[in-house]
C-alpha cells in the first residue's frame, strides 16, 4: 500500500473511531452540519446579491424556523388527535381485520399440506424476528441512551447555533481545508469532492422534495378516500420514503389494513391500495427522474444498506451520516475502478494467457 493510501485509510479509521466514541454527543453538531449544507446555496445566492453572509445565514434560518413552526402549529394538533384516536381504536381495528381476513386465510390454508404450513411458519418467523430485532436495537439506541435527554436539548439549542456559524463561515472553512490538501493531488481531490457534492446535493435536496410531494399526495388521497387516520399514514409514508420503497410499502400495508377493517366493500379497499400504486408510479417515472435523477449514482440497494448499517452501528446519528458516507464511498469506488481500468494490471490481463 502506498503512503497516500495508508494516509487516507488511517484518516478513515480515525473518523470511524471518532464517531463511535463520541456518538452520544455528536447528534446536534451533525444535524447542524446537515442544515448548513442544505441551506448553503441559498446563503450563497444572497451573498451574490451583496447581502452579508452572516445576515443571510440568519435570515435563512429564521425563515426556515418560522416555516417549521407554522407547519407544526397547523399539523401537530391534528396529528396528535389522530394518533391518540388510532391508539384507542387499534384493538377494535385489529379484531375487525382478523374477522375480515380469517375466511380468506382459512381457504388458503385448506389447500396447503402440513409440511408446507410448517415451512411457511418457520420462514415467516425467522424474517419477522430478524426485522424486529433490528428495529428493537435501533429503538433502544434512540430511546434508552444515557445521552438521549442531552441530545434533545442539543437539537433544540445547540443545533441552530452550529448551523448559523457553519453557514456564516462555510466558504472560509472550505478554503482552510483546501489549503491543507497535498499540492500534488489537489486537482484530483477537487474533482472527486465536486462529484461527491453533486451526488449529495442531487440526492438529498431532490429526495427531500420527493418525500414532501409524496407525503402531500398520499395524505390528500387517503383523506379524500375517506380513510380514518389517512392523514397520519399518508404523511408518515411520505416522510420515510427517503428509504427506497419502504415508505410506499409501509403506507400500502398500513392503509390497506385500516381500510379492510373500516370499509365493508372491497372496491373501497382497492381504491386505497390504488393510491399507493399511483404514488409509486409517480415517484418512479416522474418525481425521482426529474428531481433526483440517475446522475447521483446512488443505487436504491446501496442507499438502503447504508441507512440500515448506519442505524445498526450508530443509531439515529448513523442514519444521518449514512448517505454522505455512501456518497463518498460510491465516488471513491468509481474513481478506483476508473484508475484500475487504466492500469497495467487490467490492460495486460486482456492480452494473452498466463
Amino acid at each position: 500500500m502506498t503512503a497516500p493510501a495508508r494516509l487516507w485509510a488511517g484518516a478513515a479509521l480515525a473518523l470511524a473511531a471518532f464517531l463511535y466514541l463520541l456518538q452520544d454527543i455528536l447528534l446536534p453538531f451533525v444535524a447542524g452540519l446537515a442544515i448548513a449544507y442544505f441551506f448553503d446555496p441559498l446563503v450563497d445566492r444572497l451573498d451574490r446579491h451583496r447581502v452579508p453572509r452572516g445576515l443571510g445565514a440568519l435570515m435563512v434560518l429564521i425563515v426556515a424556523a418560522l416555516a417549521a413552526v407554522a407547519v407544526g402549529l397547523l399539523l401537530v394538533p391534528l396529528l396528535q388527535a389522530q394518533i391518540g384516536d388510532l391508539i384507542r381504536r387499534a384493538p377494535a381495528a385489529v379484531e375487525a381485520l382478523q374477522a375480515r381476513l380469517m375466511p380468506l386465510a382459512e381457504t388458503f390454508i385448506a389447500g396447503l399440506s402440513p409440511d408446507d404450513m410448517k415451512r411457511i411458519q418457520e420462514a415467516a418467523g425467522g424474517h419477522v424476528g430478524t426485522l424486529f430485532n433490528w428495529l428493537a436495537k435501533v429503538a433502544e439506541r434512540l430511546l434508552t441512551s444515557g445521552a438521549a435527554f442531552l441530545n434533545l436539548l442539543g437539537l433544540l439549542f445547540v443545533t441552530p447555533i452550529v448551523a448559523f456559524y457553519l453557514l456564516r463561515d462555510w466558504d472560509r472553512v472550505v478554503d482552510r481545508i483546501d489549503a491543507l490538501l497535498p499540492r500534488r493531488h489537489r486537482a484530483i481531490i477537487h474533482e472527486q469532492a465536486a462529484r461527491v457534492d453533486a451526488t449529495l446535493a442531487g440526492y438529498i435536496r431532490g429526495q427531500a422534495t420527493v418525500c414532501l410531494v409524496l407525503g402531500v399526495f398520499y395524505a390528500a388521497g387517503l383523506v379524500l378516500a375517506g380513510l380514518d387516520f389517512g392523514l397520519v399514514v399518508g404523511l408518515l409514508a411520505g416522510f420515510i420514503s427517503f428509504v427506497p420503497y419502504v415508505g410506499t410499502l409501509f403506507g400500502l400495508v398500513a392503509s390497506v389494513g385500516l381500510a379492510a377493517a373500516q370499509f365493508t366493500q372491497w372496491p373501497a379497499v382497492a381504491l386505497v391500495g390504488g393510491i399507493f400504486v399511483v404514488g409509486q408510479i409517480l415517484e418512479g417515472y416522474v418525481l425521482t427522474p426529474r428531481l433526483v435523477g440517475e446522475r447521483v449514482g446512488l443505487h436504491p440497494v446501496w442507499v438502503m444498506f447504508a441507512l440500515f448499517a448506519g442505524g445498526a452501528l450508530f443509531g439515529f446519528l448513523g442514519m444521518l451520516v449514512a448517505l454522505p458516507v455512501a456518497a463518498v464511498a460510491g465516488v471513491l469506488i468509481r474513481f478506483a475502478l476508473a484508475r484500475y481500468r487504466l492500469s497495467r494490471l487490467y490492460l495486460d490481463a486482456g492480452h494473452g494467457g498466463p
